[in-house]
């Protein structure tokens, strides 16, 4: 089945809708803080909602039915980590940031530690969400746009260009007020999408063919509750997994601690957290129930799956796959248009939150350090919708460079997406929890983190699974930070008294 006219009207729509409110977001907008924060005067439940769009991208939209039609189940397992990581995030982490007058997270480090730190923060930071954001693009059309619409693949880099520059288009003009409030309505439309996705493979399946089938499912391994560092997935490495990469973005990532920031209270935030993680896990069970559907679909029709080959063989190429051929025109459209709106709302927050960083972090600083006039408000603003466009074209060239990675769209994830995800907040975590933290030590912990990740990652050290990098390096790089930190107050004493401890 093509891409219909229905089909190009709803994605055109959806469209269009995303730039007005782009448009009727920037009239409210005065000054630089305005743009960043939003006037600090956000609703909690949109700012939930909003950071549960942001960080549930097209990754995790296309990478979830895959990793549950080729793996099975036990990713969900990770669904049971959501209680702690609110738990330590509302009580140890949010309050914290609330109390700091600032628009970029990074200005903590120095205010805690110093411009080295700050620095290093930065730069993991910007490389983090680059890195993250090309990903984002590149999946979206290379795994999904090309399937959907049946189009050459050597076309995947000008569509990603366009979709960059859309996106870019409406988040300049309406800042984080214009994030926030496209990202509810896309979170609206990836629901809706995907229900009605799961009600429609099931009107498709004929009574002799059962979600039940213990048939369907013989190609899944038996399932480990262990955990066990030297294999991909058990129920105990996905929690454990689970659990660091949420308190880990939550406390270091300026996506989410910008939303912190831009609402009243403490207790506003961690409210809209909470609503984060309600939304995250709901939409997590939703895929899954999404992926058996749409495996008990082709496990029923293995002559519609292209090029040949099984459904284990295919398995991230599925979901796309049913959108084209398996459902109405109409509808077609509209998980099309979610896709683009889990894209494009992760995309707009990243070039939200690179912005602040670059403008508060990298140009003020440059411009204190010069001694020269502080600029104004109009001049910032206008400086920081520059600073996102700019980003979003590089963003968008960068997908004709984008390495080839083995694994399935799960492992790209944990290799690439989250590779600095525990360095950054190895630096927040000497910061706000180490007294004694030097910036020296810091620097080296969290350079060391990044090490460990990437020999991991990358080089498979001591045959870890990639799933465990975050875990690995998060705790090598405190280990350091924290032992380093002690010798160099024992210095600093040794040196005070004279060369007496």
């Amino acid at each position: 089945m093509n891409f219909s006219i229905i089909d190009w009207i709803i994605v055109i729509a959806y469209l269009l809708l995303m730039l007005l409110i782009g448009y009727l977001s920037s009239r409210n907008n005065k000054t630089a803080e305005d743009y960043i924060l939003g006037g600090k005067t956000m609703n909690p439940f949109m700012i939930g909602i909003s950071l549960f769009a942001t960080l549930f991208s097209t990754l995790s939209y296309l990478s979830y039915p895959g990793e549950m039609i080729k793996y099975g189940p036990v990713f969900l397992a990770g669904i049971l980590a959501l209680p702690l990581a609110n738990w330590i995030v509302g009580k140890f982490l949010i309050p914290k940031f609330m109390q700091m007058n600032v628009k970029s997270a990074y200005e903590i480090l120095e205010i805690q530690l110093g411009t080295n730190t700050r620095k290093l923060a930065v730069f993991f930071f910007l490389c983090l969400r680059f890195l993250w954001m090309t990903t984002i693009i590149y999946a979206t059309v290379d795994i999904a746009m090309v399937p959907i619409l049946n189009i050459d693949r050597s076309l995947v880099p000008y569509i990603s260009i366009a979709l960059s520059i859309l996106t870019v288009i409406y988040t300049t003009m309406g800042g984080i007020k214009a994030v926030v409030r496209t990202d509810v309505a896309q979170s609206f439309i990836m629901f809706f999408g995907l229900i009605m996705t799961i009600v429609f493979v099931i009107s498709q399946l004929s009574p002799d063919q059962s979600l039940f089938n213990p048939s369907v499912y013989a190609h899944w391994g038996s399932f480990d509750w262990g955990i066990h560092p030297t294999k991909r997935m058990t129920v105990g490495n996905i929690i454990i997994l689970i659990l660091v990469i949420q308190v880990c973005t939550a406390g270091s990532d300026q996506m989410a601690i910008q939303r912190y920031l831009s609402t009243k209270s403490s207790k506003d935030a961690s409210s809209s957290y909470n609503i984060s993680l309600w939304g995250g896990g709901l939409i997590k069970i939703l895929l899954a129930i999404a992926g058996i559907c749409v495996m008990a679909f082709f496990f029923y029709n293995p002559e519609i799956i292209e090029n040949g080959g099984t459904i284990y063989d295919h398995a991230d190429s599925l979901f796309p796959l049913y959108i084209r051929v398996g459902l109405p025109p109409g509808l077609t459209g509209l998980i099309t248009a979610a896709l683009l709106a889990a894209a494009m709302s992760s995309l707009s927050s990243g070039l939200n939150s690179s912005s602040t960083v670059i403008l508060e972090d990298i140009l003020k600083k440059r411009k204190k350090k010069g001694k020269q006039e502080p600029s104004d408000d109009k001049s910032d603003l206008k400086l920081i919708k520059k600073i996102s466009f700019i980003l979003g074209i590089l963003v968008a060239l960068s997908t004709f460079f984008l390495p080839y990675i083995t694994g399935n769209l799960f492992d790209i994830i944990q290799k690439v997406v989250n590779l600095v995800v525990a360095p950054l907040f190895v630096l927040f975590f000497m910061a706000l929890f180490v007294p004694y933290a030097t910036d020296r030590s810091s620097v080296l912990a969290g350079v060391f983190s990044l090490a460990i990740a990437i020999l991991i990652a990358f080089f498979e050290l001591f045959g870890i699974s990639s799933l465990w990098v975050t875990t690995f390096s998060l705790v090598g790089g405190i280990t350091l930070g924290v032992l380093l930190s002690f010798i160099d107050n024992l210095l600093i004493i040794k040196r005070n008294n004279g060369g007496k401890v």
